[in-house]
């Protein structure tokens, strides 16, 4: 079986740093960390694959913008013949504080653009979602904005430990499965950066 892991953002330099772009940098982080070269463009994405303990992978990034992402990943789905269950997306969550890391399998859109793409083009929800919080402005008209703003300061100072954290939980979801990474790696904000004394 082959797990298709798939992180949202948008392509280009101007997006590179900002908070719809978190699904780009775990997914490069855990690129990284398994050797994955993502040096194929084709299916509308860079992407990249190889076996680890057994299991093969095929790591990609849509290159469509956010609200096109369906289409790269069903047309992978679709090349690669890979099952909807063994499917990882990872992506911003407005709905959650920042740090804050969530683990499910199906599910809504909460009208995130890039999951609602993907759910129409595949026609189900029956995929996982690694949900990565990004916090929410308080003026709610200023969303469209906020998400394309890049991480505060201070965001910034922890943003590699959570994107470590998130692509750890990625790992263990391929290696033990979904409960196990629950278990693990599943938080409400960025308070697992606090060191027991």
């Amino acid at each position: 079986m082959t797990n298709l892991i798939v992180g949202l953002g948008n392509p280009g330099k101007r997006y590179e740093a900002t908070r719809h772009n978190i699904g780009f940098m775990v997914l490069e982080k855990l690129a990284t960390e398994w050797e994955v070269e993502l040096k194929h463009k084709s299916f509308n994405a860079l992407w990249g694959k190889r076996t680890i303990a057994g299991n093969n992978l095929l790591l990609a990034k849509p290159q469509t913008f956010m609200n096109l992402s369906g289409t790269a990943v069903r047309q992978l789905q679709s090349f690669f013949k890979t099952d909807i269950s063994s499917l990882i997306v990872i992506h911003d969550d407005l709905d959650l504080s920042f740090g804050a890391i969530r683990l499910k399998s199906g599910g809504g859109t909460a009208g995130h653009k890039g999951l609602a793409s993907i759910e129409s083009n595949l026609g189900t929800s029956g995929f996982m979602r690694v949900r990565l919080g990004i916090g929410k402005p308080v003026d709610k008209f200023r969303i469209e904005g906020y998400v394309l703003e890049p991480f505060r300061k201070e965001e910034q100072e922890v943003l590699p430990d959570v994107i470590g954290r998130a692509a750890d939980a990625c790992a263990e979801i391929v290696l033990n499965g979904l409960q196990k990474a629950i278990g693990k790696y599943q938080t409400k904000n960025i308070n697992f950066l606090i060191k027991e004394e």
